[in-house]
C-alpha cells in the first residue's frame, strides 16, 4: 500500500495540483488536512475520476479533512469520542478502513501564540486524541496520519532558536506527542529528496528556496505496519511551481503483510 498524508491548504484552490500529483504518484490511499470546503462542495468527482472513493468531512471555509482511497473506503467515521471543541467541535479528524488498514486523517489545531485560549485547546485536543487512540490501538493497527502541527524534537525544525516561546515546540505539545507514539505507534522518519526532511515551509520570506521548514506532518503507524515500511519520503516538488500548498506530501510505501 502506497500511503500518503498532505496538507493541501484549500482543496479547492489546490484542486489542479492535486489532481496532478494524484495521477503522478498513484498512492492508494491519501489523507488531506485543512480542505477547507463543507463536504457537498469536496470535488468528488474530479477525484473520483481517477479512481477513488471519498470520505470527507468539512464544515466550511476552515479547517476540514478528507481520506481518498481507491483500495476500498469502509467503516467512516468522523471525529472522535471526546473530541473538544473550540467552542464547537470542528472538522479535524476522519477514520476509514481503507484495503483492510484502519487509516486516520488528523489536522490539529495550530495553537496560534503559547498561553492562549487556543493553545489550551490544542493541548486539550490532542490529550482527548491520545485517549481515542488508547481505545482504538485496543481492537486495531492503525495508520494515524495529517498534520500534528507539532515538530516532535529540535531537528525537526530549521533552528530552534528561532522558534523559542512559540507554538509547535514546547514542551507540552511534544510530551502529549511523544505519550500517542508510546501507545505503540511509530513516527515513521521519511527521506528528504534535497535538503532536510521538512514538510511545511511558510510562503514569506523565501522560507522553501531558504529551508526554513518543519517537520510537522507526520504518519504515525502501528507497529506491525511500521516492520513493512519499505520506503518513505516527503515530495519536496510538490511544494514548487505554481499555486504550492505551503506543505509537501509524505508518501510512505508498506509492504503487503506476509
Amino acid at each position: 500500500m502506497l500511503l500518503s498524508t498532505w496538507n493541501v491548504n484549500s482543496v479547492t484552490a489546490r484542486l489542479p495540483r492535486l489532481l496532478q500529483w494524484l495521477a503522478a504518484v498513484r498512492p492508494d490511499v491519501v489523507c488531506l488536512q485543512e480542505t477547507k470546503v463543507a463536504d457537498e462542495q469536496f470535488p468528488r468527482d474530479d477525484i473520483g475520476a481517477l479512481g477513488y472513493e471519498v470520505a470527507a468531512y468539512g464544515t466550511g471555509r476552515w479547517n476540514g479533512v478528507a481520506i481518498l482511497s481507491r483500495v476500498g473506503l469502509e467503516d467512516v467515521r468522523r471525529g472522535f469520542p471526546g473530541e473538544p471543541g473550540f467552542p464547537e467541535v470542528e472538522a479535524r479528524a476522519v477514520a476509514a478502513t481503507c484495503g483492510g488498514a484502519r487509516v486516520w486523517s488528523v489536522y490539529v489545531p495550530n495553537g496560534r501564540e503559547v498561553g492562549a485560549p487556543a493553545f489550551t485547546y490544542k493541548l486539550s485536543w490532542l490529550a482527548a486524541l491520545l485517549e481515542a487512540l488508547r481505545t482504538e490501538l485496543a481492537e486495531r493497527r492503525p495508520a494515524v496520519c495529517g498534520d500534528y502541527n507539532v515538530a516532535p524534537t529540535d531537528d525537526d525544525v530549521w533552528d530552534p532558536t528561532a522558534f523559542a516561546g512559540a507554538t509547535h515546540v514546547t514542551a507540552e505539545e511534544r510530551a502529549v506527542l511523544a505519550a500517542i507514539t508510546g501507545l505503540g505507534l511509530t513516527d515513521v522518519q521519511p527521506r528528504a529528496l534535497k535538503g532536510r526532511p521538512f514538510t511545511f515551509w511558510d510562503y514569506r520570506g523565501g522560507s522553501f528556496h531558504k529551508g526554513m521548514g518543519m517537520r510537522i506532518d507526520l504518519v504515525l503507524l502501528h507497529q506491525e505496519l511500521a516492520a513493512r515500511v519499505t520506503d518513505a519520503y516527503i515530495d519536496r516538488d510538490a511544494r514548487k511551481g505554481t499555486l504550492p500548498s505551503d506543505h509537501a506530501p509524505v508518501v510512505v510505501d508498506i509492504a503487503q503483510e506476509g
